[in-house]
């Protein structure tokens, strides 16, 4: 099939029901963000609200100066993390994802394109119009796939839910908020005030 027929199929609305493989991804050419979840796609439905990117800025810098000169490294989206399932082979991997932020401990998984496998941490922030993306399409995926740590944080509540593999399940933890000082169990020595992240708002 040509390139522009595939780029047709994305971006025509019952082709929102076929199933993709990140070979079809890397031949589309698209303005808007696009991920993959178990073949299906999923296109952000707008731009990041500012909050979002301020705590995403915060986040990502708090991790980026604490893992210096450390193995482990951090990475904001846009950042492709393929997920896959039976093999690395691009036309059998149909889960791709763009973490808002992500921490990889394992340079084996890291090559040009992005990150090939489970990151150790994952930050995803909630906007409108993607909740039900992040708190069960993506909550399944990160969890099949092995992402330990799992941190869903939502702006208006200001609120945070770190979700922990055990086992291959998530054991959720309390809800943090205002006052709260978390630390994380895959990113060992990390810990984050949410005082700092939450401040101005509520």
């Amino acid at each position: 099939m040509e390139k522009d027929d595939l780029k047709n199929r994305v971006e025509d609305p019952p082709s929102l029901y076929g199933h993709y493989t990140y070979a079809d991804y890397l031949t589309w050419q698209m303005d808007e963000m696009v991920e993959l979840i178990k073949g299906k796609i999923f296109k952000q439905v707008a731009a990041p609200r500012v909050s979002h990117q301020r705590i995403a800025g915060l986040i990502f810098t708090r991790l980026f100066l604490h893992l210096e000169k450390k193995q482990c490294e951090a990475f904001i989206a846009p950042f492709d993390v393929r997920l896959p399932v039976k093999s690395k082979r691009n036309e059998d991997i149909d889960t791709v994802v763009q973490p808002d932020i992500c921490v990889v401990c394992d340079p084996d998984k890291i090559d040009e394109l992005g990150c090939v496998g489970a990151p150790d941490l994952v930050v995803e922030i909630l906007s409108p119009g993607n909740n039900k993306k992040e708190l069960q399409n993506k909550y399944e995926v990160y969890k099949e796939s092995g992402v330990k740590e799992y941190w869903i944080i939502h702006p208006n509540e200001c609120t945070l839910i770190i979700y922990t593999l055990i086992e291959d399940k998530y054991q959720a933890s309390r809800i943090f908020t205002h006052g709260d000082k978390v630390a994380s169990q895959a990113v060992e020595g990390f810990t984050l005030d949410l005082e700092e992240v939450f401040e101005g708002m509520m």
